[in-house]
């Protein structure tokens, strides 16, 4: 097999820490206000923004792609599958701690931060659906135009009481060109982050064993039951899901 010399230089620069995930992901600050530019992915389908899935609240994990919306075998969409025909509550109530959630992203130019590049943005549903009514608006229409485009007005903000802060966008009301630029603007263009370079895919065995774990430990940071949300339950949690984990046994070794 003849040596991948890009493969290898890609490892170097990760290794080194050049282009880190964190130098290539932007999120707006917590009581600022910022003003961006969104550039469309190149070869999407016509779509402007990609879309990815990802399991979260399984262990201590952040949060990993779902191999199964690429087509790959995917052992935990195999378990959400098997407890959804099960027709019993805790199952249900298991399975929906599994269902995947999905992050959208953005490639964005941040305005007065010209000088870091490109950057992706990870936004959820309420962000993703308001930029998508924008861009469906007569009065605005594409946003990510490279010549008469629009400006997005980011707005991050924690109202009183709430745990978690609120992004809210809003367009500019003038059109403007990404850069005055051209050479600046192809350049920006060309050089979008590539989303998949950022994030990869758990091997079948590696996910296997991160759910067989959580299974056979399934309580959660406050110390309360999955299945029964009591406190110190007398029940031991192997008990409880003893039957979960034999279908999942069986279900790996099908």
């Amino acid at each position: 097999m003849a040596i991948d010399f890009d493969a290898i230089r890609k490892k170097l620069s990760q290794l080194s820490g050049n282009g880190s995930r964190r130098d290539k992901m932007w999120r707006p600050e917590e009581g600022e206000t910022s003003s961006i530019r969104i550039i469309s992915f190149p070869d999407n389908d016509g779509q402007p923004f990609k879309e990815r899935w990802f399991y979260y609240n399984i262990g201590d994990n952040p949060g990993f792609l779902t191999p199964h919306q690429f087509g790959d075998p995917d052992p935990i969409q195999e378990l959400i599958n098997k407890l959804r025909a099960d027709n019993k509550k805790e199952s249900y109530e298991l399975a929906k701690k599994l269902y995947p959630k999905m992050r959208s992203y953005a490639a964005v130019i941040v305005r007065g931060e010209e000088d870091k590049g490109v950057r992706l943005w990870s936004f959820g549903k309420m962000v993703y659906q308001d930029l998508l009514k924008t861009m469906i608006d007569e009065d605005y229409g594409d946003i990510t135009d490279p010549l008469e485009g629009r400006d997005i007005r980011v707005e991050c903000s924690k109202q009183p009481g709430k745990k978690w802060a609120m992004t809210t966008v809003r367009p500019r009301p003038k059109s403007s060109p990404l850069s005055t630029d051209s050479k600046q603007a192809k350049m920006w263009m060309d050089n979008i982050p590539n989303l998949d370079d950022l994030y990869s895919c758990k091997s079948y065995d590696e996910l296997e064993r991160i759910i067989n774990n959580w299974l056979n430990d399934p309580m959660d940071e406050d110390g309360n039951s999955y299945d029964s949300g009591e406190k110190n339950s007398s029940v031991p949690p192997s008990k409880k899901f003893n039957d979960l984990n034999d279908a999942f046994k069986d279900l790996a070794n099908f």
